[in-house]
């Protein structure tokens, strides 16, 4: 147990263990996890279950604890599997009263059961030592088809331990071997050998094994006749489980993808048509699609309205709950059926953020789609302004953030992600219109995979300086590149993805960002990690201090992200 290179690491991490449905290590992660599980059940079962054949019927069970239900995430996903009539997920919540500061009455006195009613689950309380009387709640639980279940049961942690009962110093703590044999003694169990399985509990672990092989095998004689009854829904099948995206959907998604608009408009664009020929692709927004525009056109909402028809679209509303609507992403992800995405504004990323990092740990599909990116959002003013967070994101191991500059590179960030099998990856789209920029002759839309790439050339041999930027700053470079005139002789580069660039081979990274060229770096945010592109001695132009309320031009000129404020800074570094 936590030893380098086990199989029973410190939590239960997903790919890692035979068995486990998802990295659960944060306190709450799991219960939100499994409504989106659950969830995806449901929607499997809406698509593929015909009259007589259900073929997608399973239930998720789940463990929970009194620090599973303190954390604030647990009642965002609890209310949301509640609304949704989840009546496929069940919980067991081992209510033994201990934290690791003491007794739950510290802080903990609420009702759980009656918080968990109000949200619309059917509850009940059982003696957590009482083995038929736990049988007997689990089974009302399954009865029980239309509210997630709860069985609250109560419990002692350390149970029969003379001196370790009840106690916090049981929640993290070896017993010791003193108190192991006191425990053994007083339950009446055999002091040797040290770890014992008795032959008579052997057969019953046995049981589970051959009634699972049996299950298996009336699935697939059900499975066979299924595709024999229903041979296009067979193959429409295939594809949701093979999670199913054209090889060239790139190259028919950027088309007509060059206009000047918002990024978060160019997306729009893209999500109908990834939607039209992805049918795995789903999603939603934390009450915020009217501005992060990713509804998707003719799907309805699912889990709304009550008959057969509640889980068969492909719009969520998770309300205003971040921090759930990026579990249960997650847990669509992780029913390996669908490429699912959550969306809000950039700045609350810092509330979804642990779940986010989960994503990245577990390296599964879930796409998120953040806009309003910068300070450029305008009068919302400060609290809404994202300064630190797209550093920040870039700092996850196995996070791929996008910011893209226009709506060819918004397209091409989409088609990565949904094509992408590594992890998964974010897009930080602007709320303010951008042009559509001018590239060079021989442009591939697919150099944007890259990571990097030039946009303009210089006109020598060599480039006098070398302008980086991200997003809605590209054009704001080139603005500037113009004003330096043919004596700076400027090069421009595009770097919508920091991971992608940094990934490519260093010939073709000193191809782009050549060594030895005085190089400058603009995003309109924290400066924290441009030194990887620029150097030390780079003059990094961004945003080290909060912003302002005030209109996008005031906001532009007030802070200095104007042409002429960067042309002047790049002229002094320069020595112009």
């Amino acid at each position: 147990f936590r030893q380098w290179g086990s199989k029973t690491p410190g939590h239960p991490e997903w790919g890692h263990t035979a068995g486990i449905e998802t990295t659960t290590g944060p306190l709450g992660q799991g219960i939100a996890h499994a409504v989106g599980l659950a969830l995806g059940a449901k929607m499997l079962g809406a698509r593929f279950n015909r009259p007589g054949f259900e073929m997608f019927d399973y239930r998720v069970f789940g463990l929970c604890s009194d620090g599973d239900l303190m954390e604030g995430i647990s009642s965002e996903a609890g209310s949301l599997a509640g609304r949704w009539g989840l009546g496929n997920l069940n919980f067991v919540y081992d209510d033994n009263h201990i934290t690791i500061e003491g007794d739950t009455a510290l802080a903990f006195n609420e009702d759980v059961g009656k918080r968990f009613e109000a949200f619309g689950w059917h509850v009940q309380h059982v003696d957590g030592h009482d083995r038929p009387a736990i049988r007997k709640a689990l089974q009302a639980a399954v009865a029980e088809t239309t509210r997630p279940s709860l069985v609250i049961a109560r419990t002692h942690i350390a149970f029969g331990a003379p001196n370790a009962h009840d106690t916090s110093e049981a929640h993290g703590a070896p017993l010791g071997a003193e108190e192991v044999k006191l425990t053994k003694q007083n339950l009446g169990w055999p002091e040797e050998p040290t770890f014992l399985v008795p032959e008579e509990v052997r057969p019953v672990f046995a049981g589970p094994g051959r009634r699972g092989a049996e299950a298996r095998a009336k699935w697939e004689n059900l499975l066979a006749s299924w595709k024999a009854k229903y041979p296009e829904l067979a193959d429409s099948l295939g594809d949701q489980l093979g999670r199913f995206v054209p090889e060239d959907l790139d190259r028919r998604v950027v088309e007509g993808m060059d206009k000047d608009a918002a990024t978060r408009q160019h997306s729009q664009a893209v999500i109908q048509k990834i939607a039209a020929e992805v049918p795995c692709f789903v999603g939603g927004s934390a009450d915020l699609e009217p501005s992060t525009l990713t509804w998707i056109k003719g799907a309805p909402p699912i889990g709304i309205d009550d008959g057969p028809a509640r889980y068969e679209g492909r719009n969520l509303h998770f309300g205003i709950r971040e921090h759930a609507m990026a579990a249960v992403v997650n847990g669509l992800a992780l029913t390996e059926a669908f490429l699912p995405f959550g969306s809000g504004f950039l700045i609350f990323t810092d509330y979804c953020r642990p779940t986010i990092r989960l994503s990245a740990l577990m390296g599964i599909r879930s796409t998120w789609v953040f806009t309003h990116d910068s300070v450029f959002l305008g009068e919302d003013g400060p609290t809404h302004q994202p300064i630190e967070q797209i550093s920040s994101l870039r700092a996850v191991p196995g996070l791929r953030v996008w910011r893209p500059a226009d709506g060819v590179e918004t397209a091409m960030a989409w088609c990565w992600s949904v094509r992408d099998a590594k992890g998964p990856n974010l897009l930080a789209l602007t709320r303010q219109k951008l042009p559509a920029l001018k590239r060079p002759a021989g442009f591939d839309t697919r150099d944007v995979w890259r990571g990097g790439y030039i946009v303009r050339k210089e006109s020598g041999v060599r480039p006098g300086v070398v302008i980086v930027a991200t997003g809605s700053e590209v054009s704001l470079a080139l603005a500037a590149a113009d004003l330096l005139g043919p004596a700076a002789n400027a090069r421009v580069v595009s770097v919508p993805c920091f991971e992608n660039f940094l990934e490519q081979d260093a010939a073709y990274r000193e191809s782009v960002i050549p060594k030895g060229a005085r190089r400058v770096s603009i995003e309109a945010g924290a400066t924290w990690g441009w030194e990887r592109l620029v150097g030390d001695q780079g003059l990094m132009i961004g945003l080290d201090r909060f912003g302002a309320s005030a209109p996008l031009a005031d906001i532009q000129k007030g802070l200095g992200f104007t042409p002429e404020a960067v042309a002047e800074r790049i002229r002094g570094f320069l020595g112009a």
